[in-house]
């Protein structure tokens, strides 16, 4: 008698596993199929906003979306439309030029900070897709919505004011540039996501510092993924640019750009 109720436990115990990792298999593949999905769904946005309208009463002739010369100039204008529609604004904006790996800072039009893009990653939907409404989306300046990052925009200092003018001590703000790990992530308003990561770890506590960014990133980009699913959506797919910069320079781009400031890529 013990011994068929122990077997019948056991099948039960082994049933059990087996629906589990049925359901835990349906789970994981719904979650795959839907996360799938998420940038084709991105790109027929994009294409919806800023492809080209069929109602056009001058229409450009279809094949000259697949003539590369063409797709390279309206890339050069769209980026160059984005530029001037910033320098029109007297604060200071960012711009990323791909094509010759530099970021740049400018105010009117003028380069007032340049510097060399050691590498860079970009998002697939940006460059191997529709270019026509990758360009028209690009010919409009991007605004920052949101930031993520390991350092201060704005370094705070406390000042005890001197009780008369002999006692007074000009400002000396350290240099903490070799201390603190420089990375971070500017959410755009149409979606884009910017990553903009130091080159070289001057500590070693700076790799371990980038990992736990990288996860805290990756953790809130799933949770938001699984909200979404949970309620039978599409989850939002965010296309990315990935570039790397000198520690000093990357972090004279995140503070001299303003919380809400304008940023233009050229790809």
């Amino acid at each position: 008698m013990e011994e068929k109720n122990e077997e019948a436990g056991m099948k039960r115990r082994k049933n059990l596993l087996i629906v589990s990792g049925v359901i835990v298999t349906v789970i994981l593949g719904y979650f795959t199929i839907m996360s799938l999905m998420a940038p084709g769904k991105k790109l027929e946005d994009i294409r919806l906003k800023y492809g080209p309208e069929e109602s056009s009463v001058n229409k450009i002739d279809e094949r000259l979306y697949s003539d590369s010369s063409y797709m390279a100039l309206l890339k050069e204008k769209s980026y160059l439309q984005a530029r001037t529609s910033m320098a029109e604004t007297d604060s200071v904006y960012m711009t990323l030029n791909l094509s010759d790996s530099t970021a740049n800072l400018e105010i009117s039009g003028v380069t007032v900070h340049s510097v060399r893009i050691n590498c860079f990653r970009v998002s697939g939907i940006l460059r191997r897709t529709d270019e026509y409404a990758i360009s028209s989306m690009l010919s409009l300046p991007m605004n920052i919505v949101s930031d993520l990052a390991t350092i201060k925009k704005e370094p705070l200092m406390i000042k005890i004011a001197p009780k008369d003018t002999s006692e007074f001590k000009p400002d000396i703000i350290p240099d903490t540039s070799d201390f603190e790990p420089v990375n971070y992530i500017l959410e755009m308003d149409n979606g884009i996501r910017i990553y903009v990561y130091q080159t070289t770890d001057t500590l070693r506590s700076d790799r371990r510092q980038l990992f736990f960014f990288d996860l805290r990133d990756r953790s809130g980009t799933t949770w938001s993924y699984l909200k979404s699913i949970a309620r039978f959506r599409v989850p939002e797919y965010h296309p990315f640019i990935k570039i790397r910069l000198p520690k000093a320079d990357a972090k004279i781009l995140y503070r001299a750009v303003p919380r809400r400031g304008q940023i233009a890529v050229y790809t």
